[in-house]
């Protein structure tokens, strides 16, 4: 229930307009954790828009979790954008795989 206020209501205060547009529609903007909690289930794109695998849970920091290659993987926040309703980050999937 917990998680379900935390998601809706920064999203009706956007859609309300109280929230200032920080980015056109088109940009990439930095995510914060309520904002990539949105796209867990949903696929998570690498730097050249190649899909690496579907967000399978987002912690309370905003750190994407995926399954790659069998391997539970944490992508931190810092590397994630949104852009057209994609979520994407700057590693790799080498770099993912490679780091501790």
């Amino acid at each position: 229930m917990k998680t379900l206020i935390k998601i809706t209501l920064p999203l009706s205060l956007l859609a309300a307009g109280v929230l200032p547009q920080v980015a056109a529609a088109n940009d990439a903007v930095q995510l914060s954790s309520l904002n990539v909690a949105a796209f867990e289930g949903k696929m998570l794109y690498g730097p050249k828009g190649e899909r690496l695998a579907a967000v399978y849970r987002v912690t309370q920091d905003g750190v994407a979790q995926i399954i790659l290659n069998g391997k539970m993987v944490s992508v931190p926040a810092a590397t994630l954008t949104a852009a057209d309703g994609k979520l994407s980050t700057s590693l790799t999937k080498r770099d993912l795989l490679t780091s501790r």
